[in-house]
């Protein structure tokens, strides 16, 4: 949908939910570009196969963290890694198969004569007969409680498993838009197996917490919340004017101050708090950081932090509810944030 359809039809669409599945407004899914597609299976149910391995063995070794693929999991892996025989214009660049998710990343290399999603409809629909034929056992292309007139449209309320449907609707998608962006991206993939098995190791750090509250604030939490509980919580708020030279002696300052037993605390907003915060997370030292983007049930740590959940020396904090559009930082942001960490270190 280009911006001007979308802009006619805005007042008619109700009020907009958190979603990650929304297609980018204005943007031209049949040009050259490179997707990061994520899918999950209907109800997260690990079809596709069972992680193995431990987060402590050597890279490359059999016990490295990886994914078994089932029976059923090969199939997809088999139609994803084929997909180049319908569409020419496109090349598998990267795939990652989870239990109960998949994560691949195309290069559209050519304009295509067809929208994005009809590449992605047309794996599911070769998906879904594996699916129907591995697991549900029957090799029809629709099952009784399917069958309908022609011109009816199917009734979505009834879905369940036994409709042969794979996947949940709709997929997420991540446009290429940076230098060094792919190369992120292909290790996101890669060190999947590894981050998961760190939080089956984990559990209880990585599980989303909501309602937590804190100082008289509520906040949806992920990673060690003892850390409350240090007496010694210092509130690390710099001002944007400072010098490089100036923002070296706060780093210095706050290492100190940690060493000795104390507890960062910041939403690590100006330059010089984003240096004294990521200082501290190279030290291996405890952090509370705030967040202004909220979470949802399978929020996890970005790639920076998840070895300091895994660990327990960070807590994250969300005062707000997650949604799909980042809301921007604006001076009442930033005060309001400033306002809860100087809480929380006063508690």
């Amino acid at each position: 949908m280009n911006k001007e359809e979308y802009e006619k039809h805005k007042p008619f669409a109700g009020e907009k939910k958190p979603s990650m599945l929304r297609r980018r407004v204005g943007h031209d899914y049949e040009s050259r570009r490179m997707y990061l597609i994520t899918m999950t299976v209907e109800g997260r149910i690990p079809l596709l196969g069972r992680l193995v391995g431990r987060s402590d063995a050597p890279e490359g070794s059999a016990e490295w963290p990886h994914v078994e693929l089932s029976e059923l999991g090969r199939a997809v892996e088999y139609e994803w890694m084929n997909v180049t025989r319908y569409h020419p214009e496109v090349s598998v660049v990267a795939l990652q198969i989870m239990p109960d998710h998949l994560h691949g990343i195309f290069f559209v290399h050519e304009h295509m004569p067809q929208h994005l999603g009809h590449i992605i409809k047309g794996f599911k629909a070769s998906t879904n007969k594996h699916y129907r034929r591995l697991v549900l056992g029957v090799d029809s292309a629709a099952t009784a409680s399917q069958q309908r007139r022609p011109g009816e449209r199917r009734d979505r309320s009834l879905d369940n498993r036994l409709h042969g449907m794979l996947w949940s609707l709709g997929y997420n998608d991540h446009i290429l838009s940076g230098k060094g962006e792919l190369q992120r991206w292909v290790t996101y993939l890669h060190e999947n197996p590894l981050r998961l098995t760190i939080k089956h190791e984990h559990p209880d750090l990585f599980r989303v917490r909501f309602g937590i509250n804190v100082a008289g604030q509520t906040y949806a939490a992920i990673g060690n919340r003892f850390l409350l509980q240090n007496p010694q919580k210092l509130q690390v708020q710099c001002s944007r004017s400072l010098t490089d030279e100036q923002i070296q002696e706060k780093v210095a300052f706050f290492l100190a101050k940690e060493r000795q037993g104390a507890i960062l605390v910041s939403p690590a907003i100006s330059k010089g708090e984003q240096a004294i915060m990521r200082a501290a997370l190279d030290a291996h030292l405890p952090l509370i950081f705030l967040t202004p983007w909220g979470f949802n049930a399978f929020s996890k740590p970005g790639h920076q932090y998840f070895n300091a959940c895994a660990e327990g020396r960070l807590l994250i904090l969300a005062p707000w509810e997650h949604q799909n559009q980042r809301i921007p930082l604006t001076r009442e942001v930033c005060l309001a944030l400033n306002g809860m960490t100087k809480s929380i270190c006063e508690r």
